[in-house]
């Protein structure tokens, strides 16, 4: 890890500054899992809070494992009493019978490239390329992401470079060029750089 933040020093003098300040790089890894993309779908959003409520209540109707048969097992009516919408309701449930089924396999994502885990998983209704993004840096470890449609990623350059507005997904990648192969670790800079103990 050391190898990326020197580079990102060295081609930006602005996220170094961000770096100074955050100080260590402590990204917080999850399991590429089913659960672990039904929770990004709860949280669709939703506030932290809100949202960490409703998917206790989801897990403990579950029986306490979140897997593809204990979800179908659930009635829509019965998860929607639980806090979910209507919408998220027939998201999880797609995503159970894909997981089902075969046609999302979560041992098979491994080995794919970024824009291939993009392809398979966005054939579920309700993931966009916003949580497969989340999915590849989160989950699947992946150091070269740039989540171009995320509002705090946009929100911190547009603070962190003086921008009047906020950057378009291509304005974003143009200046990712100089953070590659380690968007992933910038991106996680950029968001730890809005938290207030960040002393920006």
């Amino acid at each position: 890890m050391q190898e990326a933040i020197h580079h990102l020093r060295r081609n930006d003098p602005v996220l170094g500054g961000i770096i100074d300040q955050v100080g260590e790089y402590r990204i917080q890894f999850r399991d590429p899992d089913f659960e672990t993309l039904v929770k990004s779908i709860v949280y669709q959003q939703l506030s932290g809070r809100v949202a960490s409520v409703i998917f206790g209540r989801l897990a403990k109707a579950a029986g306490g494992a979140l897997t593809p048969g204990n979800i179908l097992k659930l009635r829509p009516a019965r998860m929607r009493a639980l806090g979910l919408s209507k919408q998220k309701t027939a998201y999880i449930r797609d995503l159970a019978r894909h997981a089902r089924d075969g046609r999302v396999a979560f041992e098979e994502l491994l080995p794919l490239t970024d824009e291939a885990v993009i392809e398979r998983l966005t054939q579920v209704k309700g993931i966009g390329v916003w949580t497969v993004h989340m999915f590849l840096i989160f989950a699947l470890r992946r150091t070269n992401v740039l989540p171009t449609g995320d509002l705090g990623i946009r929100n911190a350059i547009r603070k962190a470079y003086g921008l009047a507005e906020l950057p378009t997904p291509a304005e974003m990648i143009a200046m990712a060029e100089r953070w590659r192969p380690y968007c992933t670790v910038a991106s996680w800079y950029l968001w730890r750089s809005l938290e207030p103990n960040a002393n920006l």
